[in-house]
């Protein structure tokens, strides 16, 4: 790991809608929040909690230093496809752990609440 940079992965109890375009896209209880440095809190959430049904699986991946190679998805919502929306590193390195096979979204690129409120 590069110096001074940090990743922590934290089970909340937080409530998490993400909607797009009007449409519902997942509920959650049970996320797994990950803080990274420089990067804003991301919230990654069991598929159980996603609507699955909306995504479709792209050929993109990434590679992160310190998560590992993430795989993406699209969504469709309200008739329209938002390409490589949501990601999700299926086999972590072992400092990631705790986010496999767990799904996040861009936040930017949809609207999210955490306990009712937009995150500021």
């Amino acid at each position: 790991m590069a110096t001074g940079h940090k990743i922590t992965t934290t089970p909340a109890a937080h409530h998490i809608e993400i909607t797009l375009d009007g449409e519902k896209l997942a509920v959650s209880d049970r996320p797994v929040l990950l803080d990274e440095t420089g990067l804003p809190t991301r919230y990654y959430l069991p598929r159980e909690d996603v609507r699955m049904e909306l995504l479709s699986p792209t050929d993109r991946h990434t590679t992160c230093p310190f998560k590992g190679q993430a795989s993406y998805w699209s969504v469709q919502a309200d008739g329209k496809v938002h390409d490589d929306l949501v990601w999700s590193y299926e086999t972590p390195i072992p400092q990631a752990a705790e986010i496999a096979g767990l799904l996040c979204f861009y936040d930017e690129r949809v609207e999210l609440t955490v306990n009712g409120a937009r995150p500021s």
